[in-house]
């Protein structure tokens, strides 16, 4: 499957590359640019990449694998990650990552048969200081209770 980006894409990947001294520094917004429109990076995206950006391939690959946010395989619509680091995990983050693995059906980096949710058990979010937290997608839920849980999955459905 060939992956090309849309002229409108090509237009945003310009612009955050005209912010960088070099093309190299631009790859964390092309791959998030190029992840919204496939969904997923896999390597005919991280080629194209590599391609626009005029970088090496390996490049691409190294962000790719070292940030939790890029995803080498689909996700589900939304996409549940459960912090589960140290300020978390002394207040309460394993309860509610069972939680959420009970209610949804799946373990770490599975998604649903339906492809509605997909789920993550990631290290650290940055909101220690209102920990437990949970991120659907882009929305961040923070000070966490089972029930609080509970709430925000069931609005998804």
């Amino acid at each position: 499957m060939e992956f090309k980006f849309t002229e409108e894409n090509l237009k945003r990947i310009e612009l955050a590359r005209e912010k960088y001294p070099t093309a190299l520094a631009a790859v964390m917004d092309t791959v998030y640019i190029a992840q919204e429109q496939n969904g997923y990076i896999s390597n005919e995206v991280m080629e194209e990449i590599a391609n626009v950006l005029g970088i090496d391939k390996v490049y691409v690959l190294s962000v790719v694998t070292f940030y939790t946010m890029y995803h080498t395989k689909p996700m589900g619509k939304y996409h549940v990650q459960v912090c589960t680091n140290v300020s978390c995990m002394l207040r309460g983050a394993y309860d509610i990552w069972d939680q959420v693995k009970g209610k949804l059906g799946i373990e770490n980096m599975q998604v649903t048969p339906d492809g509605k949710f997909s789920l993550e058990e990631v290290e650290c979010m940055g909101a220690c200081g209102y920990a437990p937290m949970v991120a659907v997608n882009e929305d961040y839920f923070e000070n966490l209770t089972k029930d609080k849980v509970e709430e925000i999955l069931d609005s998804l459905k």
